[in-house]
């Protein structure tokens, strides 16, 4: 906070210092901790020099017209600020959480981008090193978020159960997701030639393969197959979450695999499925 003389600015540091903090003790996304931080600061920018314990409603609303005035922000973007700035009140200040109640934008609904099973294999044919056909292949097969995938540890991979352990994903659950027999072929063959020793896939220096680096990966591979889609690491979990929708799995398994804690978040995959859809005739054709 440059601008900010720093005999001005105790009780600011302290605030960021502190949200900081309790996004650590709550074991928060290192992802979500920089994106709270960031935007919790810029709303600070924005009130200072006023003294926080001044900060109200009003300034909150009028803070978010302006981004919205001038900068256009997405509605993502908004939720995230809002949600970072009730992180704070209810956190750091302890208010309660009927203290900070702010209009939220509407989500605009959008189906998720899904390839074919034809195309899903192109993809994975087009990918010749083995450990980047390993890593695509591993977030299809299980259906995995790309964080997931960065945070697998070989012990987590149980051959006896056929079972992916997912160690504190999304909302810090543990689950559990299915072991394809392919993959663990696979998986094998990667393990032999790579040698991992902590992480199922490790950078050169033996950390965590970065996600930036998978997403290139991805889209190498993407263009090898001459697939025009937009495709990102997500769209191979939406893929495999729809192609067992297709194949007949229950919908509750699929909640189960993903680590969706509402229904709801599932059943859009029923809105994505052209399966039956294509089963569908028209009325006109009913007339021949």
């Amino acid at each position: 906070m440059n601008s900010i003389a720093a005999s001005d600015a105790k009780s600011y540091r302290w605030a960021l210092e502190q949200l900081q903090l309790q996004l650590q003790i709550k074991r928060y996304s290192l992802s979500t901790q920089r994106s709270y931080y960031q935007a919790f600061r810029a709303f600070l920018m924005f009130v200072y020099p006023l003294p926080l314990h001044h900060v109200g409603n009003l300034h909150v609303y009028k803070y978010h017209q302006e981004q919205i005035r001038k900068k256009n922000i997405s509605r993502s973007t908004q939720n995230q600020s809002i949600n970072a700035i009730k992180f704070y009140l209810e956190h750091v200040l302890r208010q309660d959480k009927q203290f900070f109640e702010l209009e939220r934008p509407k989500k605009v609904e959008k189906l998720p981008e899904v390839l074919s099973l034809e195309e899903v294999k192109l993809i994975l044919k087009s990918t010749k090193n083995l450990k980047h056909k390993a890593m695509l292949t591993t977030i299809y097969s299980a259906g995995l978020r790309i964080g997931e995938l960065t945070h697998l540890k070989i012990s987590d991979v149980d051959s006896q159960t056929m079972r992916i352990w997912i160690r504190e994903g999304k909302g810090v659950k543990d689950r559990m997701t299915i072991l394809s027999p392919l993959l663990l072929k696979l998986l094998r063959d990667y393990f032999r030639a790579y040698q991992p020793k902590t992480y199922l896939f490790e950078g050169p220096s033996g950390d965590q393969y970065s996600a930036s680096s998978i997403r290139k990966v991805l889209q190498r591979s993407v263009v090898k197959a001459r697939i025009r889609k937009k495709v990102v690491p997500h769209t191979l979990r939406h893929s495999f979450a729809t192609h067992l929708l297709e194949s007949g799995t229950n919908l509750r398994y699929i909640q189960t695999l993903l680590g969706h804690t509402s229904a709801k978040t599932t059943e859009i995959y029923t809105h994505v499925s052209t399966k039956k859809l294509d089963e569908v005739r028209s009325p006109l054709d009913l007339m021949n």
